[in-house]
């Protein structure tokens, strides 16, 4: 008499699936590029820090990691995971005005996980938390989510870059080369990235 029941379980269990995967359903603002499919690391190189005096050591078009698995593509996410200082850079330069947005997410378990996203070479640190992290980088942010999603923002005019951590200042404005790449940094603890995408400026 049951045996219906159980039929109805599969889809009932794929109906929840569809709805998680769901909830994410991001998109790009107009007049953004995504720099990460999603899939693999297309577009992005692998080097030392920092790239500008060291050379790129490994290009990622249609890998899924980097060879010794510092970072990875892991469930739609680029997972940094903390094993060497290392870096993601993108494979072309940006030399005009941007806006550059990503989100990040990593565990307070550790409050020394430390990250930084490279802006033409100077590096915003990013922090686990607001206060007893390794930078303090986040310390006057209010709305900062310790074990959440984050989002930084960075409008770069000239060499004068603006960055902002869930809408929030961060600190003064960094001064940085006209020309350069955008990288992202392995350093300590698994940090994970997404939603990462930018728009040129006139």
């Amino acid at each position: 008499m049951n045996q219906p029941h159980f039929k109805l379980l599969p889809l009932a269990v794929l109906a929840v699936t569809c709805t998680a995967l769901a909830a994410d359903n991001f998109k790009l603002d107009e007049g953004y590029t995504s720099l990460f499919n999603g899939n693999d690391l297309t577009g992005w190189e692998y080097g030392p820090v920092p790239v500008t005096k060291k050379p790129i050591i490994e290009k990622l078009d249609g890998k899924m990691a980097t060879k010794d698995k510092v970072f990875e593509v892991s469930d739609g996410l680029i997972v940094a995971s903390g094993k060497k200082i290392m870096a993601l850079y993108t494979a072309k330069e940006y030399n005009r005005d941007f806006h550059f947005k990503l989100e990040f997410r990593t565990s307070t378990d550790n409050k020394k996980n430390n990250s930084g996203i490279y802006i033409r070479g100077p590096q915003l640190q990013l922090d686990a938390v607001t206060e007893g992290g390794l930078t303090g980088v986040f310390r006057k942010i209010k709305d900062f989510k310790p074990d959440d999603w984050n989002e930084i923002d960075i409008t770069v005019k000239g060499t004068e870059a603006t960055c902002k951590c869930n809408g929030e200042l961060i600190g003064k404005p960094m001064k940085i080369p006209e020309q350069g790449t955008i990288g992202l940094q392995s350093e300590i603890g698994k940090f994970e990235f997404r939603r990462i995408r930018l728009k040129e400026l006139p």
